[in-house]
């Protein structure tokens, strides 16, 4: 194991680490009172502001790579997936569903990209797939300890929300890892953050113009969420992803969601008990165990 995979594990792992600080972030502006458009146009607009700086610094590197602007506009198309993802995640948080728990939520697009993958590509999901699926919704069903909660934590509009987020978070991985793969990997992002604000700013553009914006936003909480969520995780992502690999890239990845909880108990005095972590638990034992093939045929070709 070199150098440079060691460092690009280190690089994953933080920016999934950073991943699951953003629903903290989401929840302490809540708090401060800024609506869901502020912090999400605020994310969006500065994201993509930071995302294109990083593509001008480096685009010397990637002289070789040929692409059109169809492929520019494909990615500003699937970017339009993200809003969404970030709109139906941080109306969960908004609802006053645990952090915790929409984090476990989101985690839900691991097996429905297997789900999604049988649909469109026609592959039936392995034994391994399935009994890795079925150990999800168990751990699901344990972490965000349903039975225990009160109903106003749990409210089920909240809980459709962070379930639509999953859903839209499958189809911008499925359909990012498939188009336009020629565009270089700092100028990716930034297409896919550009049309992500374009698609944030037209489905908030009713309360942008009915309610005052309040552009302290920007500096108080934006700056801090599209650094953490935006910039750094995904400029780590694009850059250190390839070295590692989709097998052990999803593993070290899952290392957001107890990122995230920790982080919720420490900074929102969230109460996680036995029963959520022993489901969180069983979650990240089934990413493991959906990689393990995958992992053994990497291990082959090698």
């Amino acid at each position: 194991m070199n150098l440079k995979y060691i460092k690009s594990l280190l690089c994953v792992a933080f920016a999934s680490s950073c991943y699951g600080m953003v629903a903290i972030f989401v929840r302490l502006a809540y708090q401060q009172h800024y609506n869901t458009a502020e912090i999400i146009i605020s994310q969006a607009l500065i994201g993509f502001l930071g995302l294109l700086l990083i593509y001008f610094i480096s685009q010397n590197k990637y002289k070789n790579y040929l692409y059109t602007k169809k492929d520019i506009i494909k990615l500003m198309i699937c970017g339009c997936s993200f809003a969404f993802t970030n709109t139906f995640f941080y109306q969960a948080v908004r609802l006053g569903i645990p952090v915790a728990i929409c984090t476990v939520l989101l985690m839900q697009a691991v097996w429905m990209g297997s789900v999604v993958d049988f649909i469109v590509n026609k592959k039936k999901p392995s034994i391994v797939e399935i009994i890795a699926i079925l150990t999800i919704l168990v751990g699901t069903f344990l972490a965000t300890n349903i039975l225990e909660h009160k109903k106003e934590q749990l409210n089920f509009l909240g809980l459709t929300f962070g379930f639509l987020a999953a859903v839209s978070y499958t189809f911008s991985l499925f359909s990012t890892n498939k188009i336009s793969v020629n565009v270089p990997p700092t100028l990716r992002p930034a297409c896919l953050l550009f049309g992500a604000s374009l698609m944030v700013s037209l489905i908030w553009s009713h309360e942008l113009v009915n309610e005052p914006f309040h552009p302290s936003i920007f500096y108080k909480w934006g700056l801090i969420i599209a650094f953490f969520g935006t910039i750094l995780a995904t400029s780590l992502f694009s850059s250190h992803m390839p070295v590692v690999g989709i097998g052990v890239g999803s593993i070290v990845a899952s290392i957001e969601l107890p990122t995230s909880v920790i982080a919720a108990k420490i900074i929102l005095s969230e109460n996680i008990n036995y029963i959520q972590w022993v489901g969180i638990l069983l979650i990240l034992l089934s990413v493991v165990f959906l990689n393990i093939p995958l992992l053994r045929s990497n291990k082959t070709s090698n």
